[in-house]
């Protein structure tokens, strides 16, 4: 539930950190809720202290340009016999609930690697709803693009990574090829090449949200 006063919305401020308001629902990375408050300052330079929280450590030289983000910005289609998965690579944080859910679809080791014939569409329901980016979608014989998004307000901060957000009005317009604006991820590493989203930066990186 969300506070009706405030829109949940996320701003992103110049070289600075993302203001959080009206999300009531927060997870931290070691899976316990998050005490919410109207507005929050969250860290995206991956510099802070006290993390996922702001403490000024992006006065010391972060910038939020955009540079060359990891993965390509372009819709790829992998064609079944009941549905069509369509994967964005600029989109992908690599959280890789698809290949925990159904390897058996999802598998890096197999050319191509998406194939969802391997599968149903109940699988393929079941891995849209758990990837965090939206960089998956898929469509049915009859049906649109499904990034099977909840209707609440929510961020989860996953370990070691960005923040996961659902249900609440992004900083930007997201600009990716099929990209949702009910559910994507944001940088807090402060690598990303398509701030204030994530691209997967921080696990080529290694990064580690305790350094």
């Amino acid at each position: 539930m969300t506070d009706d006063k405030i829109a949940p919305k996320i701003e992103a401020r110049e070289n600075g950190p993302l203001m959080v308001r009206g999300v009531t629902r927060m997870t931290g990375a070691d899976g316990q809720p998050v005490a919410c408050k109207p507005v929050m300052a969250l860290c995206r330079c991956g510099r802070s202290g006290n993390k996922p929280f702001c403490d000024g450590s992006h006065k010391d030289g972060f910038s939020d340009a955009k540079t060359t983000p990891a993965g390509r910005d372009r819709l790829i289609a992998y064609e079944g016999a009941e549905a069509t998965v369509f994967y964005n690579p600029m989109l992908c944080s690599h959280a890789a609930e698809c290949g925990r859910l159904a390897g058996h679809i999802f598998n890096p080791a197999q050319k191509p690697w998406v194939q969802p014939d391997k599968g149903n569409v109940e699988d393929l329901a079941e891995v849209m709803a758990a990837c965090p980016s939206g960089a998956l979608s898929f469509r049915g014989a009859d049906g649109a693009p499904d990034h099977r998004v909840t209707a609440r307000a929510e961020v989860t901060v996953e370990p070691n990574g960005p923040y996961w957000v659902q249900g609440v009005a992004p900083p930007e317009f997201p600009t990716g090829d099929g990209q949702s604006a009910n559910k994507y991820v944001l940088c807090r590493c402060g690598l990303s090449g398509n701030k204030p989203f994530c691209d997967g930066s921080h696990r080529d990186a290694g990064w580690k949200s305790g350094d």
